[in-house]
């Protein structure tokens, strides 16, 4: 590997760096009346250009065969549309960081699925790990103390939707495989496939984000994080490729931990000792969930 370690880490971190703002953005992007449908377009909109223009770099083509496009289409719904508008709707009422410690779930979840579908085991250890991650939320709902407003933890199971259903994508691709195309290719053509679905969407629901202007903070949020999106994840495949499956997944703990830094930063968001037990737990369950580089398959 030609690599060096050092630099690989600081990549990692700048991925995770990127992938955790974009919690802080969602919740700016609905501050102020946008709404799940109209975001999720532009999202889709600015992903399938700047993707398009990479495969055009690359000189690779986007299949579109009928095998293909419904697999784009299942992408797309599962990867982006439904999470997204659970993670939207749930940004509306819940503090950006809680947002954050909930989005960790995602391997907590693809554990029992995987297991279902027989291409992983449960452990001791890792039955711990789901064990905390439940306690985690348990931790962020139960107590009154541990939201700002009590209320809020009805939004909970909404914004639980979201690493729900990227664990079952995550599921799905491994089990049953991307159909030949690779990583840039499958977020390619979900994206233009999403353009579709959700332009007209958004313009029957009455969510049309008009671009022309004048633009406002929300405007210039969910720009920066489609831009951070797209960046995040063009990295993340490269990095699988340079440094392996294993030490790219630690990634999961960046996400969560910047989501948090940025949301005190960005929004001011100040949190309970509650909330700080609930994301010490999660960060626990992650480790014993996450699989260790001895039972880690070979990256592809």
């Amino acid at each position: 590997m030609t690599h060096t370690r050092a630099m690989l880490l600081a990549i990692l971190v700048g991925m995770g760096a990127a992938w955790g703002i974009t919690q802080p953005l969602s919740k700016i992007a609905v501050s102020e009346g946008y709404r799940d449908i109209g975001i999720i377009f532009w999202q889709f909109a600015i992903g399938a250009a700047l993707l398009g223009a990479l495969l055009v770099i690359r000189r690779k083509a986007l299949p579109l065969q009928p095998v293909h496009l419904r697999f784009y289409l299942l992408i797309a719904l599962i990867g982006t549309i439904l999470p997204n508008w659970a993670s939207f709707t749930a940004a509306v009422h819940l503090p950006s960081g809680i947002l954050s410690i909930v989005i960790a779930t995602v391997p907590m979840m693809a554990l029992p699925i995987a297991v279902g579908l027989g291409m992983d085991r449960f452990s001791p250890a890792r039955i711990a790990g789901l064990t905390l991650g439940l306690l985690a939320i348990i931790a962020i709902s139960a107590p009154d103390s541990s939201l700002p407003d009590a209320g809020m933890a009805i939004w909970l199971p909404i914004a639980l939707i979201a690493p729900f259903l990227y664990a079952c994508e995550g599921n799905i691709v491994g089990r049953w495989g991307t159909h030949g195309l690779d990583a840039m290719q499958v977020l390619a053509g979900a994206s233009l496939v999403g353009v579709l679905i959700s332009a007209p969407l958004a313009w029957v629901t009455g969510e049309w984000i008009d671009p022309r202007g004048p633009w406002g903070v929300p405007d210039w949020a969910i720009l920066g994080s489609s831009l951070a999106h797209v960046a995040a994840y063009v990295t993340y495949v490269w990095l699988v490729g340079a440094a392996g499956a294993v030490f790219t997944a630690q990634v999961g703990y960046l996400v969560t931990g910047f989501g948090i830094l940025w949301a005190k930063l960005i929004l001011g968001e100040i949190y309970s000792t509650w909330v700080w037990a609930a994301l010490a737990l999660m960060m626990v369950g992650l480790f014993l969930v996450t699989p260790r580089p001895r039972a880690a398959q070979p990256a592809q």
